[in-house]
Parts: structure tokens; sequence; C-alpha cells
């Protein structure tokens, strides 16, 4: 695995290393030796699938409060998706900043988004799935969010966003002051 930094100190983009011969490829999804060796988490408590059927479907933009942060490492498994990382950790530099890039079924790219981070993601193609790994089981208590069309952010979406929850539709803009103390202990 190589893991390639993004502006967003913490973030990281992961391009599996893979064996080929005539028959296909092998890759590593996960090496918790190697996730070690870059000083990244080892500790993933669920995997979790998803599905949209439409392209323009947006998740997004989530994350989960203190003590209940998580890691994730997000990839596409089937169709194309801009993947998103926005950085709500207080006091960082980056602050409100995001970065994205595109994860497919043939780059096989994946993204570390640390804790600390809202994540989010809009569907390029139709019928995409991914999988992503989360180091703190869900805890809805501490489930939060922002509007993925946030102003303030700015995310510049490849294609525009024709589906979207209600519930991702009805997140706050970026409060700096409210949304920071929401992840000061990440």
């Amino acid at each position: 695995m190589k893991f390639h930094k993004t502006p967003l100190e913490g973030a990281y983009v992961i391009e599996l290393t893979k064996f080929e011969d005539h028959r296909g490829f092998l890759a590593r999804f996960f090496c918790e030796r190697t996730f070690a060796q870059a000083g990244l988490e080892t500790r993933f408590v669920q995997i979790n699938n998803s599905t949209s059927v439409r392209r323009g479907t947006v998740r997004g933009m989530h994350w989960q409060a203190p003590p209940h942060g998580e890691v994730k490492v997000i990839r596409a498994l089937r169709g194309s998706i801009f993947n998103v990382c926005i950085d709500l950790r207080k006091g960082s530099p980056t602050f409100g900043e995001w970065f994205g890039t595109e994860l497919d079924d043939t780059n096989r790219l994946m993204m570390y988004t640390p804790k600390g981070f809202a994540h989010g993601c809009l569907s390029l193609t139709d019928n995409i799935e991914i999988l992503y790994m989360t180091s703190a089981f869900y805890a809805p208590a501490a489930e939060r969010g922002l509007r993925p069309d946030d102003p303030r952010v700015g995310i510049a979406w490849p294609i525009p966003i024709t589906e979207i929850s209600d519930k991702d539709r009805a997140w706050p803009d970026l409060d700096p002051a409210l949304h920071a103390m929401a992840v000061e202990d990440a």
C-alpha cells in the first residue's frame, strides 16, 4: 500500500499494491502492520456497505462527536464516487477546508479520513457500492453533520446533486464556533 498525503493533515489517499498474474490480481485492503508503520489507526470495529442507485446521489457530510469520533477508510467496490472530507478539528490551520477525490472500481483508491473530519460522497455513476471501515461503533446520539452544499465550505462537487435525504438536507451550515467545539477532542 502507498499512503499519499492530502492537503489536510492526517487524511490520505491509499493506493493498493497489486500482485498480478494471468488470473488477475491480489491486493490488501487492510494490513494492521502497514497502517501502524504509517502511523494510522489500526483498530476497526465495523465494516459498512452502502449503495446508491442513482448518479448524483449525495450522502453526507457526517461525523460523530467525541468521545465517539471515528476514523473511516472508504473504497468504491462498484461504480464511481467523489469522496470528500472536511477538517473540523478545533485549532487546525485547515479548519473548514475540504479535500475530495474520485474513488472507483477501476482505480481502486481508498480514502483515510481521520477523527475530527466530516465525510461524504457523491455518486458519479448509477448503482455505486462502497465499503468502509470505522474505528468506532455507530452512536446515534453522537451523530453530527453539515449540509453538503454549505456555501462557507464550498465543496466543488463535479456533478449536480440530484438526490439527497431529508436528514442530510436539514443539517446546518458550518458555524465555526459550534462545530469546532463538537470535535475539539478528536
